[in-house]
C-alpha cells in the first residue's frame, strides 16, 4: 500500500510529515470554503446585502443537516488508518467501499431532507421575512448537489487515511476556479441572485468529487475501487459507526446550538445577519487549520496505536500541539490586523462592516482554545475514545450556548453580548477536556502496555 503520494507514519521524523499532511489538508478545506465565500463576495457586491444575507442564514442549517453524515466520514477515516497500522490490505478494500456505500446513501438522504423541509426549517430559526424566499431558493439548490458533497467528504476522508491530502487539494483547486468563474457569470451577466451562486456550488462539487473518484478508481492494491464492489461490510459499517456516530451527533448538536445562536442573530435583523455571513468566512479559515492538525492527530495517532507504537504517540500529540498553536496563532491575529480590507470583499455597507469587525475580533481572539479541543478530541478519537469528547463537547459548548441564549443573553441583547458566548464556552470545554485526556491517555497507554 505504499505509494510516493502516501506519508509513513509509522517510522521516522514527524514534524515534516504533520506538516505535509495538515498544509494541504488546511488549503483544501479553505478552498471549499472559498466556495461558500465566493457566493458571498458576489451577491454582496452585485445583488446587495438582501441576498448575502439570505445566502449567509443558510450556514449553521447546512452544518445542522450534515454534521451527522460527515462525522461517519471521520469514522471512516480512523478504520480505515487502521487496517493500515495492521497492514490488513483485504479489510482496508472492504472499508473502503463500504464507506463509499454509506457516502451514496448519506447524499440522497440529505438531498431529499433539504427539498422536503427547507421552508420550515427557515421559518423554525425565525428567519427575516425580507430574505426567506430567497434563503428557501438557495437552500433547496445547494441540497440538490448533497450527494456530491457527501462523496467528497469520505473518498478525501479515504485518501487521508493513508496520508494523501495533496490529490484532495487538486480536485478542489480546479472545481474551485471554476465555481469562481460561473459564480461571476450567472451573477454578472446572467442576472441571477442566489439561484446562480448556489448552482455554480452544486457543479463545482460535482466536478471535485467525481475527480477523486477517478483518483480512487486508478489506485493500485488495497485502495483500488471497483463499482461493482460498493456495498456494506457489516462489521465494518459497525466500526465505522462506533466512531462516526459519536462524532457526527457532537456536530449535530454543536449545529443546534449555533443555530440557537442564529435565531438570536436573525431577531437582531439583516444586518447583523449579513455581517455574521461576511466575517464567518474568516472564522472558517482560522477553524480549517485547526480541524487540519485535529484530522492529524485522528490519522497519525490512528496508525501508530493500532501498530502498538504508543510512545510516538505521545510525540505526536506533543507535536501536533505545538504546531497547531502556532499556526492558529499566526493566522488569527492576521485576520484581526486586516479586518477592514477582509470584510471589504463581502460588503460596502458601513453598518454591516462594524458588526462585521466586532466578530472577528471577539472569536478569532479566542480561537487558539477552539483548537485545543479539537486536537485533544482528534488525540481520542485515533485511539478509540469518540464518546467521551462528544459528551464533553456537547455538555461543555452546546449546553452552555443554549443555556446562556434563553437565560443570559436576553437582559443584554445585543450583537457584541451574543458573540461573547462562543469564547465563554470553548474556556469551559477545554479546561473539561484536558483534564479527562490526561486521565484517559495515561489509561489507554498503561493497558496497552
Amino acid at each position: 500500500m505504499k505509494s510516493s503520494r502516501n506519508i509513513d507514519m509509522l517510522n521516522g521524523s514527524i514534524w515534516d510529515k504533520i506538516i505535509l499532511f495538515a498544509l494541504p489538508l488546511a488549503a483544501s478545506s479553505i478552498l471549499q470554503q472559498l466556495f461558500n465565500a465566493a457566493d458571498i463576495a458576489v451577491v454582496g457586491q452585485f445583488s446587495g446585502s438582501t441576498a448575502l444575507a439570505a445566502v449567509g442564514a443558510n450556514s449553521s442549517i447546512i452544518n445542522l443537516l450534515v454534521n451527522l453524515f460527515v462525522g461517519l466520514s471521520v469514522g471512516a477515516n480512523v478504520v480505515v488508518a487502521s487496517f493500515i497500522g495492521q497492514n490488513d490490505e483485504k479489510r482496508t478494500s472492504q472499508a473502503i467501499h463500504t464507506s463509499l456505500f454509506i457516502s451514496i446513501i448519506s447524499g440522497f438522504v440529505l438531498l431529499i431532507i433539504g427539498q422536503a423541509f427547507a421552508r420550515p426549517i427557515l421559518e423554525l430559526v425565525s428567519t427575516p421575512k425580507d430574505i426567506i424566499n430567497l434563503a428557501e431558493l438557495y437552500l433547496k439548490i445547494y441540497f440538490l448537489g448533497m450527494p456530491f458533497i457527501m462523496l467528497y467528504n469520505f473518498t478525501s476522508a479515504i485518501l487521508r487515511s493513508k496520508g494523501d491530502t495533496k490529490r484532495p487539494l487538486i480536485a478542489l483547486l480546479v472545481s474551485g476556479v471554476v465555481n469562481v468563474l460561473l459564480n461571476l457569470f450567472f451573477v454578472v451577466i446572467c442576472h441571477m441572485s442566489v439561484d446562480g451562486v448556489a448552482s455554480a456550488t452544486v457543479i463545482s462539487n460535482i466536478i471535485s468529487s467525481l475527480l477523486l473518484l477517478y483518483f480512487l478508481m486508478h489506485e493500485s492494491g488495497a485502495f483500488q475501487v471497483c463499482l461493482k464492489k460498493i456495498h456494506i461490510h457489516k462489521e465494518i459499517l459497525i466500526k465505522i459507526a462506533k466512531i462516526g456516530i459519536p462524532a457526527g451527533l457532537q456536530g449535530v448538536v454543536f449545529s443546534i446550538s449555533n443555530v440557537c445562536i442564529q435565531t438570536a442573530l436573525n431577531a437582531l435583523g439583516s444586518d447583523a445577519v449579513a455581517a455574521s455571513a461576511a466575517a464567518l468566512n474568516y472564522e472558517f479559515f482560522a477553524y480549517f487549520v485547526v480541524s487540519a492538525f485535529s484530522q492529524a492527530a485522528v490519522t497519525f495517532i490512528g496508525q501508530n496505536y493500532a501498530a502498538k507504537q504508543y510512545e510516538r504517540c505521545q510525540k505526536i500529540t506533543k507535536s501536533i500541539f505545538i504546531l497547531g498553536t502556532i499556526s492558529t496563532l499566526i493566522i488569527s491575529f492576521a485576520f484581526i490586523l486586516c479586518q477592514e480590507f477582509c470584510v471589504s470583499f463581502f460588503t460596502t455597507d458601513i453598518n454591516v462592516a462594524k458588526l462585521a469587525y466586532i466578530r472577528i475580533e471577539i472569536i478569532l481572539t479566542f480561537e487558539v482554545l477552539n483548537m485545543v479541543i479539537e486536537i485533544l478530541s482528534g488525540c481520542l478519537r485515533g485511539i478509540g475514545y469518540s464518546s467521551i469528547p462528544a459528551i464533553i463537547c456537547v455538555i461543555g459548548i452546546c449546553g452552555i450556548r443554549v443555556i446562556y441564549v434563553y437565560t443570559i443573553y436576553p437582559h443584554f441583547a445585543s450583537f457584541t453580548s451574543l458573540m461573547f458566548i462562543y469564547p465563554i464556552s470553548w474556556l469551559i470545554t477545554a479546561l473539561i477536556l484536558v483534564v479527562v485526556y490526561y486521565f484517559i491517555q495515561k489509561k489507554a497507554y498503561q493497558i496497552s502496555l
